[in-house]
């Protein structure tokens, strides 16, 4: 980069985009300020899933390994009937999935992620992170340098701008303009319980989706199994983000009704006294104004259902430091990442509402379903290798290949 480049990036949020774009950016040496709007840093809910796309770059940013000290490397993720329990089909993790990826597949507490994401920014010297920082304008000067008003009235200025602030975004709406939530109808309870808590069975170890007529509930073990994390989703009758007046509890009562028991065991583990709504945004083919640009949940907010929120925030801060470090300005760098970055994005957050549709199936749509899956070989990656196999660094690490 040329000299100016040497002026702090400021990145808005310190969530796990956030933290790891600065992790990033200082490993090439640039100094970063963090502003985070909460007033300490972390991550809320429990489990993520990391597939090889995202282990890629942890490994290319140095914290794979601390990242996988309490991770837990699951055998096979395994699609179950959540009425029958049998197995529809799995996808093993095991040499052959590493041999296609060079990386296997890891589920972790989203915290612990944070954490060694954090640590290793710190560690720099070139990252600063403050919090209770609430941004309110955002505004460009004739040289295109970028103007921060803070809610406190404190006036900040940057070289360059990265929002990851989030599915609430107030630099989104700086480069694109107000865009409403889309509320996909489905609605979860998220929590832990002590792993001994969980039923044993066979595959407990595995990634294991119960899918149903509007429901699934996710399983899998975290913190070096000691927690077990589950995710329990339904379509509900209710629209909007208000659901103070709307009984969702009865009507995840009956969505799970009459299933395996041990999907109703584990939907009676879980808290119902807060309900997550299920949305996303529309994907947008621009996420950058000048030196402002956009990452993760702020540039491409996803539903869960293919599980790559975090990945592909995770490919955001790959590519966005690359083409920081490869090309000459700044406002030239965030227009290759966005060109890089926006249709791959894009089309996840398109596949992720589909898979919503296909798990949720019912009737001749899911019978349908269930005869496709069960004719695939658990060693067949064809239908993933557009997602795990993408590359968004050209040159990264030798992989370590943590198992746990």
């Amino acid at each position: 980069m040329n000299t100016h480049s040497a002026l702090p990036f400021v990145v808005v949020g310190a969530g796990i985009g956030g933290v790891g774009v600065a992790l990033a950016l200082a490993r090439h040496g640039h100094p970063v300020l963090v502003l985070e709007q909460a007033l300490q840093t972390g991550e809320i809910g429990a489990g993520i899933q990391l597939g090889p796309n995202a282990l890629r770059v942890l490994d290319h940013l140095g914290v794979l390994e601390v990242v996988g000290e309490n991770a837990v490397f699951p055998p096979a993720a395994t699609m179950r009937d959540a009425t029958t329990g049998e197995v529809l089909t799995q996808l093993e993790f095991g040499g052959q999935f590493l041999a296609a990826f060079g990386y296997p597949y890891m589920v972790t507490h989203r915290s612990d992620l944070h954490a060694g994401l954090l640590t290793a920014a710190e560690a720099t010297g070139l990252v600063r992170i403050r919090t209770g920082c609430r941004l309110s304008r955002i505004s460009k000067d004739a040289k295109g340098d970028i103007g921060l008003s803070l809610a406190n009235g404190e006036q900040l200025h940057a070289r360059a701008l990265i929002g990851a602030d989030g599915l609430h975004s107030v630099v989104r709406r700086h480069v694109v303009g107000p865009d409403e939530l889309v509320h996909s109808g489905d609605f979860a309870y998220r929590g832990t319980v002590p792993y001994a808590d969980a039923a044993d069975r066979e595959g407990k170890d595995d990634m294991t989706w119960w899918v149903g007529a509007s429901m699934h509930l996710i399983q899998y073990p975290v913190r070096g199994k000691s927690l077990y994390n589950q995710v329990a989703v339904f379509s509900g009758s209710h629209r909007g983000p208000d659901t103070s007046g709307w009984d969702h509890a009865s009507e995840f009562a009956q969505r799970f009704e009459g299933k395996h028991p041990l999907v109703m065991e584990g939907a009676a583990q879980l808290d119902r006294k807060r309900v997550w709504s299920i949305v996303d945004r529309a994907p947008i083919p621009r996420w950058s104004d000048g030196r402002v640009t956009l990452l993760g949940d702020a540039a491409h907010p996803m539903v869960q259902y293919l599980a790559q929120g975090g990945c592909q925030a995770l490919e955001d801060v790959a590519c966005l430091a690359e083409c920081v470090t490869s090309e000459t300005d700044i406002e030239t760098a965030f227009k290759r990442y966005e060109a890089e970055r926006a249709h791959v994005a894009g089309t996840v957050q398109r596949w992720a509402r589909a898979m919503g549709r296909i798990v949720h199936a019912s009737g001749t749509t899911a019978d349908l379903r269930n005869e496709l899956l069960r004719a695939r070989r658990s060693s067949d990656f064809r239908q993933v290798h557009w997602l795990y196999g993408h590359r968004p660094v050209s040159n990264h690490r030798r992989p370590s290949h943590a198992t746990g």
